[in-house]
């Protein structure tokens, strides 16, 4: 029987969540960060504005489940302007977005503000202090509908200037540096 092969990434901004890019443009695909094996795909996307944790796979099983609302989905947040508690306790409760050209209504999760993460500043700048305060958030949510974090904290004021996944379910993206490649065992 063949044994599958389970990989983290961390996925640095501007890079598609793909091996194969449709448009053919100029973009940095997931097979340019390591020689993964045939068979690998990435397990969800993120995209190519948002970074951080990735899972990959040649076990499209496994694909499936940790795609599922049974895992817990963590997301650092920079946010424009100073979000207000009344703010996060509506992220908490959910919040309507558009999806599909439809009105949808984002199931609770959780959420809360933290301090800056620190992590290594992207190949393209933000923005800087001139442009008014940033603040940070954690966003954890079981469902992932397209751009849903984003269209989450637009919905409550504070539009979105990076997103950083950290965690799927107990994977955690801890200290593996931008564009790092990680193989494990198993997911969950």
């Amino acid at each position: 029987m063949k044994k599958h092969r389970h990989f983290i990434i961390h996925k640095p901004w501007g890079m598609i969540s793909q091996f194969v890019n449709p448009a053919k443009r100029k973009k940095k695909l997931l097979g340019d960060l390591h020689d993964f094996p045939a068979g690998t795909m990435a397990i969800g996307r993120l995209d190519v504005a948002s970074e951080g944790l990735l899972l990959l796979t040649t076990d499209g099983k496994v694909s499936e489940e940790v795609r599922s609302s049974t895992y817990e989905k963590e997301y650092y947040v920079q946010v424009d302007g100073l979000i207000t508690q009344e703010a996060v306790e509506q992220l908490k409760t959910g919040v309507e977005i558009g999806f599909d050209g439809k009105k949808y209504m984002t199931k609770p999760g959780k959420a809360f503000l933290i301090d800056d993460p620190k992590f290594p500043l992207r190949s393209q700048k933000i923005r800087d202090e001139r442009h008014g305060p940033t603040s940070w958030v954690s966003i954890i949510i079981r469902e992932g509908k397209f751009r849903q974090v984003r269209k989450m904290t637009a919905a409550v004021g504070y539009p979105t200037l990076r997103l950083i996944r950290v965690r799927i379910g107990e994977i955690e993206l801890k200290n593996l540096e931008i564009n790092g490649v990680k193989e494990i065992d198993a997911f969950m």
